[in-house]
């Protein structure tokens, strides 16, 4: 209970202030004076004012409240280490059964810290935070945290805990302990395709004294180099970027002896792969309908660098018109097909049929070229079948069909074949879903026989319309009609002549969403998923493993044709891996190099600052002589929480209002008789 005063004025504070005022003047002239009865006129003036004043007695009823500590335990992956579960576990029991001995204490218990595949780093004061969040400052008794040390949210000083309270540290782990890691200097985050990229790293120790260690550097799973190199001093690796999309980079070092853990020993860039420029050569023959078809989708991305030629006339004919009227420039053809074919990554022949404009010799180049990684698409018409076809040139040899002769004239509904609904270029096309199909009709296909490729579109009687090869390490694609034009003018409502032609031309140009056999991996919030395209009829198990380097076998289930997945939940950070013996697939989720395990070593240093302004510790559970937990004790007062073998909390006197009396001083017959004694005094002084 307490006991107090308050005031609440019958006037203005001017009229009492000035009231005061006039009663002290008075007061002081009747002293001076010494008038009869001046000590006890100036009681009178006193009680009067005071009146004024209007005095209350007032009595608060408290219930004292209990004070808070917070106990977090740090369950971040890097204590799993060693042997600090084992000792964040005795401590936490032995500090529990400690404070449950102090009365008036609020104990409460966070754990913090877990691994959600999206927080980077170990986040204890954010836990703290939202465990204080209902608690007032002035109930906080002190924070006690068991840690290897590795946090990294530490406040910058103390004011930002909110809190006036100390904050102590207790350290798992042990002293001296050994580890090796990869420590990334720099590394680029972009890459040009078939441009090298370089890396700069440094293979760091603590706790040793090794001088040298050997490294492995690996792209998409496959080595790049492996060398010796010295322990602290800065590497350079320079890793090729032969694809489009994420090229992941893994460097390794071999483990040290006796280190705390492995897991920190490679380091994980991925470079994202973006082509310049995609060099196409389009050469066009016999001019027809659909010839802009080709040009139009081509000229629309912007990351196409196209090179068109169009054939009017062989150079053999002769009917009188000026050279300077025939073309703007003359058909480099030596140039394109023998010095810098190389260059490009497509060549297109749209409606070709040799003309002697470009000699044999150019077209054994050409196969040169598929076969040494290059690709090429031929959009057939009629002249596919004629005695000038372009099969009639050494380019037989990596075209997938060979014609015979004839060619078909009837209205058909292109379709997806059995091997098109698994393709990734030609499956889940807009409109393929329904039987017939819901695109518009063609009305000519070239026959052909000895088919070699994959036919993904054919037309009436299962006759092969689009064909896919590989040949040696290029690709090569064959459409045996030149009635495409028609979805893109959109007759009986057109077809997905855009989409198709897109991932045909990324499918020659080695795009790996397009490849026909792939694993991969996609992280979606918590979920992994492990999908894999194929042709075949079934699939292997795949293993999965984690960045922790556990590992599980998982069976895939079909989703759509020539699809398979699985999801898993993913709660860790770092490099997740899957294989199914032949092929790989790597993803890293969250930061490329998590914090939590850039340095794992337990350490009393990084929390000591924060401790010390709060007059807290920061001292470790085990210092070689067995688990010690320090004594805790309930400090009053004080600036420092702490001593050899204790820690101390900072007890609080808070409490909370049940109950407010109030007894007004001069009201009723109390403040009548305070005021007529004054007077009646006054009166009877004066009449003595």
């Amino acid at each position: 209970m307490n006991l107090g005063v308050a005031f609440s004025p019958l006037v203005s504070a001017q009229i009492l202030w000035a009231a005061a005022a006039a009663a002290v003047v008075l007061s002081l002239l009747l002293l001076v004076s010494r008038s009869r009865g001046a000590t006890v006129r100036a009681l009178a003036f006193a009680l009067l004012v005071l009146a004024l004043a209007n005095p209350s007695l007032t009595r608060e009823d408290r219930d004292p409240l209990s004070s808070v500590i917070v106990v977090v335990v740090d369950k971040s992956p890097s204590q799993d280490f060693g042997d600090r579960a084992r000792q964040a576990e005795q401590a936490r029991a032995a500090i529990l059964e400690r404070l449950h001995r102090i009365p008036g204490l609020d104990v409460r218990v966070v754990e913090a810290g877990q691994s959600d595949g999206e927080t980077d780093g170990t986040r204890l004061f954010t836990a703290l935070g939202s465990s204080l969040a209902d608690v007032p400052p002035d109930r906080v008794a002190g924070v006690i945290m068991i840690t290897d040390g590795r946090v990294h949210d530490v406040p910058a000083d103390a004011g930002a805990l909110g809190f006036a309270a100390p904050v102590h540290a207790l350290i798992t782990g042990a002293k001296n302990e050994r580890d090796r890691r990869i420590a990334l200097i720099a590394a680029p985050r972009f890459g040009i395709v078939g441009q090298p990229q370089t890396i700069r790293y440094a293979v760091e120790d603590q706790g040793a004294s090794e001088r040298t260690a050997e490294v492995t550097v690996r792209r998409d799973g496959e080595v790049v180099e492996t060398r010796t190199v010295a322990v602290g001093a800065p590497q350079n690796v320079e890793i090729p970027i032969p694809h489009g999309g994420p090229n992941i980079v893994e460097i390794e070092t071999a483990p040290l002896a006796g280190e705390l853990t492995p897991v920190n020993n490679r380091a994980v860039v991925s470079i994202d792969g973006v082509r310049d420029k995609l060099r196409v050569l389009l050469v066009s023959g016999e001019p027809h309908a659909g010839e802009r078809t080709w040009r139009n989708l081509l000229k629309s991305d912007a990351a196409v660098d196209l090179v068109h030629f169009t054939i009017l006339r062989p150079p053999e004919k002769q009917d009188g018109t000026p050279i300077n009227e025939l073309s703007l420039i003359a058909f480099p053809t030596r140039e394109l097909f023998q010095q810098k074919i190389g260059e490009f990554q497509l060549i297109i022949f749209d409606r070709y049929a040799r003309q002697g404009v470009l000699p044999i010799i150019y077209f054994d180049n050409i196969t040169r070229y598929v076969r040494d990684g290059g690709a090429v698409l031929v959009a057939a018409g009629p002249d596919y079948a004629s005695p000038t076809s372009i099969w009639r040139t050494p380019l037989d040899a990596i075209l997938p069909a060979e014609p015979s002769g004839n060619v078909t004239e009837q209205g058909y509904h292109p379709r997806l074949s059995d091997l098109g609904k698994r393709h990734p270029v030609t499956r889940d096309l807009a409109g393929s879903a329904s039987d017939p199909p819901q695109w518009s009709r063609w009305f000519r296909i070239v026959d052909t026989r000895s088919g070699t490729g994959t036919p993904v579109l054919q037309g009436p009687d299962n006759k092969p319309l689009l064909v896919l090869s590989r040949e040696g390490e290029g690709r090569v694609a064959l459409l045996l009609s030149d009635h495409i034009w028609l979805w893109a003018r959109g007759f009986e409502g057109g077809g997905p002549h855009l989409d198709l032609l897109r991932r045909l031309s990324h499918w020659l140009m080695k795009e790996p969403e397009l490849e026909e056999e792939a694993l991969r991996l996609a992280v979606s919030g918590h979920n992994l998923t492990v999908r894999r395209q194929t042709m075949a009829e079934d699939v292997a198990d795949v293993t999965l493993t984690s960045p922790s380097g556990a590992t599980r076998t998982l069976k895939l289930a079909p989703t759509e044709p020539g699809v398979w997945q699985t999801s898993v939940n993913a709660n860790e950070l770092g490099l997740w891996r899957a294989t199914d013996g032949k092929l790989n697939a790597l993803i890293n989720i969250g930061p490329i190099n998590p914090r939590e395990f850039a340095e794992v070593t337990s350490t009393t240093g990084v929390l000591a600052p924060i401790a010390a302004a709060t007059g807290g510790d920061s001292r470790r559970l085990d210092d070689g002589n067995g688990l010690d937990v320090p004594r805790i004790l309930a400090v009053r007062s004080g600036d420092t929480y702490k001593g050899d073998d204790w820690i101390g909390l900072k007890m609080r006197d808070a409490s909370v209002v049940r109950g407010i009396g109030v007894l007004p001083v001069f009201a009723g017959l109390l403040g009548l008789l305070l005021l007529l004694g004054s007077l009646a005094g006054t009166w009877a002084r004066e009449g003595r």
